[in-house]
């Protein structure tokens, strides 16, 4: 795969802060919350190489803080380091879609069970109100709807009360949002399906109906694995 370059020049924004070491700290975290934001939201998709050079006049920082940064995205296998170079987005592979849907089909759907005795209005309005940005999501060629998403099955997670199965499915959010980004950038009129489909996991769930509420979202999943496969 031959990698397409990110990193386009910006105005530069010198820190502020005459501490150098809280400076160097200060920049590097906020180098790693903007490249793993674009990470996450498709706008640096797989097989991009980051540019560390264009990057770092971008945030106004020098290359060390970027070098931290792009260490730490490394370690969560994000990108992998190209010496002097920069970054090379990690791709989504087959497989690894295949893993996540797989856990998230079983952790998901045992707390649809869950949710539907315990979440009630509090768990209507969460999800009413990610539905919400969704739709918004569809006047903006689908910017933001992989994070709406996101908000909505965690909502349904955290409703179910289970403490260690929801750190298990926050350990897969990252990966679950990067390919909802995906596959929403290469066909936004997915959205509206996806709108519909969890629109009516929330009435199952509002009316108590745990099993159905838990097929419907093994549905959704289901059709969501197959569209990333598709298109991997």
């Amino acid at each position: 795969m031959s990698p397409t370059i990110a990193g386009s020049v910006a105005v530069s924004i010198v820190p502020s802060s005459t501490d150098a070491v809280p400076a160097v700290q200060s920049a590097a975290q906020r180098a790693y919350a903007h490249v793993k934001e674009r990470l996450l939201d498709g706008r640096f998709p797989g097989g991009t190489l980051l540019s560390e050079n264009a990057l770092a006049r971008e945030l106004g920082i020098s290359r060390t803080p970027l070098r931290q940064a792009f260490g730490q995205l490394e370690a969560e296998g994000l990108v992998e380091l190209y010496p002097r170079r920069g970054a090379l987005v990690v791709p989504i592979s087959a497989s690894e879609a295949d893993d996540v849907h797989e856990a998230r089909e079983l952790i998901e759907c045992h707390c649809a069970r869950r949710a539907a005795e315990t979440g009630g209005e509090e768990l209507t309005a969460q999800l009413e109100e990610a539905i919400a940005a969704q739709e918004r999501a569809l006047s903006s060629a689908g910017a933001g709807f992989a994070q709406a998403d996101r908000r909505f099955h965690r909502a349904i997670i955290a409703a179910a009360g289970n403490v260690l199965l929801a750190r298990s499915y926050d350990a897969l959010a990252d990966r679950h949002q990067r390919i909802a980004a995906t596959t929403v950038a290469r066909d936004p009129s997915r959205i509206e399906r996806f709108i519909v489909e969890h629109r009516a996991i929330t009435e199952a769930l509002a009316n108590g109906e745990g099993e159905k509420a838990a097929e419907l979202l093994r549905t959704h999943l289901g059709g969501a694995r197959a569209l990333a496969r598709r298109r991997a």
